[in-house]
């Protein structure tokens, strides 16, 4: 009898870190959800734009590798497709899903890339990222990094010198070949 009751101890102990770890991941992306300067529906529709949009590309443009990312619902292309019409047609599609508002096509016209590059790219974004850590002139989490073929773009809702900021630090960060800035500026930071 001991030793079942010992069993399901462990077992519910184990149960209840489980769920201390949803709730700890809830809590924090709430806190996120929370300190971001878009909307909490413009954040949901962000995710929905980039559902849309991978489904709209799986169906219509099959031989390309598009990366699509929607930040207040602003859309960034970026990838490889065989043709210069190909990259056209992408965008244009992109640009009639409902919500979106601008469509920043910087595809390019060349053989997709291989998983050496992309892992490459994913290093690259990370290492920004961390180099964002601790930055005091920006926060980390008012800038999305995406890294396409050594590129580095930068979105997000930042004052011109909280963008400046961010770009020189992923300027000045291994591996970075181009930094290009997608920022929507804002006048002043909110609530100063």
């Amino acid at each position: 009898m001991r030793a079942i009751a010992f069993v399901l101890l462990i077992a519910s102990t184990l149960l209840l870190q489980g769920c201390f770890t949803l709730a700890a991941t809830g809590i924090g992306a709430t806190a996120l959800a929370i300190d971001d300067r878009r909307p909490i529906g413009f954040q949901i529709e962000d995710e929905n734009v980039e559902w849309k949009a991978r489904k709209l590309q799986l169906e219509n443009f099959k031989d390309t590798h598009v990366n699509i990312t929607s930040f207040n619902l602003q859309m960034l292309l970026t990838g490889e497709t065989p043709t210069e019409q190909m990259k056209k047609e992408i965008a244009d599609s992109m640009a009639k899903i409902p919500s979106v508002k601008t469509v920043t096509n910087e595809l390019a016209v060349a053989g997709n890339s291989g998983l050496t590059a992309r892992t490459g790219d994913t290093f690259t974004t990370a290492s920004v990222k961390t180099r964002f850590i601790g930055n005091r002139s920006f926060a980390t989490n008012h800038v999305k990094v995406v890294t396409e073929a050594g590129t580095v773009y930068l979105m997000g809702l930042v004052t011109r010198e909280e963008g400046d900021a961010a770009a020189e630090v992923a300027r000045t960060t291994s591996g970075v070949g181009k930094v290009v800035k997608v920022f929507e500026y804002l006048d002043k930071v909110p609530g100063r």
